[in-house]
C-alpha cells in the first residue's frame, strides 16, 4: 500500500508536466513560427518478487515473474517541426518557408539564432530585422527610396528604386538546416540555438539540397491544433485525477489495517 502511494504520486506529477506543456501549446496558438511541445514519459524501474525462467522448489520453470513497477517520470519535452497553416498578409518584408529550414539572424552577443518567424521589419538604416531588433543574416539593406520589393523563392532579394523601372538585387536569402531540429534550445522571441544534439548548422539557397522555398507575402502560423491540445488536456486531467484517487483507496486501506483490533 505504502508503495502505491509513492507510484500515484510520480504519475500526478508527471501529469503536471503534461498539462504544462500542453498550456504553453495553448498560450502559442497565435504566435508566428511557433512549434508545439509534447511530453514523452518512461516507467521508472520495477521491484521483483519472482523473475520469470527460475525454478520452482518442485523443479518447474516459472514461465512468468511477479515485477511491480514504481510509476513514470518525464524524461524529454521536444518541438514538433511539422508545417504550420499559412497566413496570407501582404506585407512585402512577410515571407514564409515552405518545408524545412531556418532563417538566420545575428543575436546581440555575436551568435546566430535561428527562427521559422517570418515577421520582418526595418530598422533606421534599412536593414531588415526580427521585431527585437536581430537582423537578418546575411545581412539584407533596402535602400531608403525603394518602392517595391520582391523576393523569389530562392531568397533572391530585389528592388525598385524611386525613378527606376528596373530592379536591382541587393541581397539573398539563405537558410540554415540541422540533422536534428528537436535538439535544438528553444531560447524564447521565437528563436533557437545550435547544440551539440541539433548538430551544425547547414546553409543553403532556398529549394536547393533539401531546403524549403520562400513565400513572400506570407506568414507560417503556429502548428498548434486546438482541438487536439483540448483533448490531450482532458486525457492529462482523468489521468491526474486517476493518480489522486489511487492515493485515496490506499490512504483508506491504509486506514482500514490501522483501526483493525484483536
Amino acid at each position: 500500500m505504502i508503495r502505491g502511494l509513492f507510484t500515484s504520486s510520480t504519475g500526478m506529477t508527471a501529469q503536471q508536466l503534461n498539462i504544462d506543456v500542453i498550456a504553453n501549446n495553448l498560450a502559442n496558438v497565435n504566435t508566428t513560427g511557433f512549434k508545439k511541445s509534447r511530453a514523452d514519459f518512461q516507467d521508472l524501474m520495477y521491484q521483483t518478487m519472482s523473475r520469470a525462467g527460475t525454478t520452482s522448489a518442485t523443479g518447474e520453470e516459472i514461465p512468468t515473474g511477479v515485477q511491480v513497477g514504481l510509476g513514470t517520470k518525464p524524461v524529454a519535452v521536444y518541438k514538433v517541426f511539422t508545417q504550420g497553416n499559412y497566413q496570407e498578409t501582404g506585407n512585402e518584408l512577410d515571407m514564409a518557408i515552405e518545408g524545412d529550414g531556418f532563417f538566420q539572424v545575428l543575436l546581440s552577443d555575436g551568435t546566430t539564432g535561428y527562427s521559422r518567424a517570418g515577421a520582418y521589419k526595418l530598422d533606421s538604416t534599412g536593414n531588415m530585422v526580427t521585431s527585437d531588433g536581430y537582423a537578418l543574416q546575411p545581412a539584407i539593406n533596402i535602400p531608403s527610396d525603394t518602392t517595391q520589393i520582391t523576393i523569389t523563392a530562392d531568397g533572391t532579394v530585389s528592388v525598385i528604386q524611386a525613378g527606376q523601372t528596373t530592379s536591382t538585387t541587393v541581397g539573398n536569402i539563405e537558410l540554415a538546416s540541422f540533422s536534428n531540429p528537436s535538439g535544438l534550445d528553444a531560447t524564447g522571441r521565437n528563436l533557437f540555438r545550435e547544440t551539440d544534439a541539433s548538430g551544425n548548422a547547414t546553409t543553403g539557397t532556398p529549394g536547393a539540397d533539401g531546403l524549403g522555398t520562400l513565400s513572400q507575402g506570407f506568414l507560417e502560423m503556429s502548428n498548434v491544433t486546438v482541438v487536439e491540445e483540448m483533448v490531450n488536456m482532458i486525457v492529462g486531467q482523468r489521468a491526474y485525477e486517476a493518480n489522486s484517487k489511487s492515493i485515496q483507496t490506499c490512504d483508506e486501506m491504509l486506514q482500514t489495517a490501522n483501526t483493525l483490533k484483536r
